[in-house]
C-alpha cells in the first residue's frame, strides 16, 4: 500500500499535464470507514486500469485537519503508511482536472457531492455508499470496506495482501464494534470471516476493538473546536446547512459533566 500511494503521489506532483485521473473520493467526514475504502478501492483500480490513467485516492479535508482524526491516524501508523503519501483535498484542483474532462469520479461513503462540488457530478462514474444497500432493516448499516472488500474478492481477489486485509478489517470492525454482534449485517460477518480464513495471523477482533475504544477517547493535545470539528457530519436540504458534531467521552467523565452541570443549575436557582 505505501508503495501504491508513494508512487501515485509522486506521479502527481511530477505530472505537468495528466492526461486521464481517476479519483476516489471519501466523505468530508473523512472517518476510519470511508479512510480506508478510499484507499483499498483505488488502489484495486491502480491494478486494473489501463497504464494511462493515474488512480489515486483523495482524502476530502484540508491537510491541517488530518490531525484530528485519531483512529484513522492510528490504523495507519500502526502500518507504517507515512502521512506523507496522503493526498489531500485542498492539494489537488478537482474542478480544473474536470473542467479539462480529464476526470473520472467514484464517490466512497456518501452518494452525493457537497454544495461546493456539485460541478463535479458530470465526472461521477461509480457511487460505493452503504445508503444504497440499505434494506430498512434493523441491523447495523453496511460499511463502506465491505463493500470494496466484497468486489475485491470478486473481480481480484489476489489483490488482497496482508496489510490490505488488516486495513479493511479494522475499518469493518472499528464500525461495528458500538453494537451487538447479533446487529452485525450478515454481510460484513462474512467478509470478516474471509479475510480471517486468508490470514489466519490477524489479531484477534477483541484485541482490535480494544485499542479503538481507547484512542476514541483520547483527545489529549486537541482543543475545543478540533474536538468538534473532529466528528463533524454536514447535513443540507440545499439552501440550509446544518453541522452536527460528536463528542466521545468516557462514562466517568460524562457523570462529572452532568454532576457540574446539576451544580450550576442549584446555584443559579439559589440567587433567584
Amino acid at each position: 500500500m505505501e508503495e501504491f500511494l508513494q508512487r501515485t503521489k509522486s506521479k502527481l506532483n511530477r505530472s505537468k499535464r495528466l492526461e486521464k485521473v481517476h479519483v476516489v473520493l471519501g466523505s468530508k467526514s473523512c472517518d476510519l470507514d470511508s479512510l480506508i475504502s478510499s484507499l483499498a478501492y483505488a488502489y484495486f483500480l491502480d491494478k486494473v486500469s489501463p497504464p494511462d490513467v493515474l488512480c489515486l485516492p483523495v482524502l476530502n479535508i484540508p491537510r491541517r485537519e488530518f490531525s484530528y482524526y485519531t483512529e484513522t491516524r492510528f490504523i495507519l501508523e500502526e502500518l507504517n503508511i507515512p502521512e506523507s503519501f496522503h493526498i489531500f483535498r485542498d492539494e489537488i484542483n478537482l474542478h480544473q482536472l474536470n473542467d479539462e474532462g480529464k476526470l473520472s469520479l467514484t464517490l466512497v461513503n456518501s452518494n452525493m457531492l457537497t454544495s461546493d462540488d456539485k460541478g463535479l457530478e458530470s465526472a461521477v462514474v461509480k457511487v460505493i455508499s452503504p445508503d444504497e444497500q440499505c434494506d430498512g432493516s434493523l441491523e447495523l448499516q453496511e460499511s463502506s470496506s465491505s463493500l470494496v472488500v466484497k468486489e475485491i474478492l470478486q473481480e481480484a481477489p489476489e489483490l488482497i495482501t496482508q496489510q490490505l486485509a488488516h486495513l479493511l478489517r479494522g475499518s469493518i470492525l472499528f464500525k461495528c464494534m458500538s453494537v451487538e454482534p447479533e446487529r452485525m449485517t450478515e454481510q460484513q460477518e462474512k467478509m470478516l470471516l474471509l479475510l480471517e480464513e486468508k490470514f489466519p495471523d490477524l489479531p484477534p477482533r477483541e484485541e482490535i476493538i480494544s485499542v479503538f475504544q481507547e484512542t476514541q477517547l483520547n483527545a489529549q493535545g486537541l482543543n475545543i473546536e478540533e474536538v468538534m470539528l473532529k466528528d463533524l457530519k454536514e447535513l443540507s436540504d440545499g439552501e440550509i446547512k446544518v453541522a452536527i458534531s460528536t463528542v466521545y467521552m468516557s462514562l466517568e467523565i460524562q457523570k462529572q459533566a452532568y454532576f457540574q452541570m446539576e451544580l450550576c443549575t442549584a446555584s443559579d436557582v439559589s440567587t433567584l
